[in-house]
């Protein structure tokens, strides 16, 4: 494993670890304030409830996002382990340490990422969690 790799594996594992804090963060503020005896029950005002509600959705993207994120770190950190990290997944290219540097859990080079995002129509893919039987939230 060269140097570069190390570094990068590293920012990975602390990537990985911030992402889990901010989801436990939002997930504990968001169980916090949920309402809780005669106010989930209707007692509130309609206001109240649909800011409430608001608040939960909003959290929830959130937290979508963020596992997103925390499967593709995950997904970067088996490649590392694997021997593989930094090949594009598409064309066996080597991606440039630039684009690693910048997106630590780079799958493709900027071409095949291109030509991905235009065959399916959207901006990054994922992997089934089944593909990486050792990741765990």
């Amino acid at each position: 494993m060269t140097a570069f790799v190390k570094k990068q594996h590293q920012r990975l594992l602390d990537l990985r670890d911030n992402l889990l804090d901010a989801m436990h963060q939002v997930t504990r503020d968001t169980l916090k304030n949920a309402p809780m005896g005669s106010e989930a029950s209707g007692g509130e005002h309609s206001g109240d409830a649909g800011s409430d509600t608001y608040d939960r959705d909003f959290a929830l993207q959130i937290l979508s996002k963020e596992t997103d994120a925390l499967h593709e770190v995950a997904a970067a950190i088996e490649r590392v382990e694997k021997g593989v990290y930094g090949v594009c997944e598409m064309s066996g290219d080597k991606i440039p340490n630039e684009r690693l540097e910048a997106l630590p859990f780079a799958r493709y080079t900027v071409e095949c990422q291109s030509q991905w995002e235009q065959e399916n129509g959207v901006s990054r893919g994922r992997a089934s969690t089944a593909s990486y039987p050792n990741f765990r939230l």
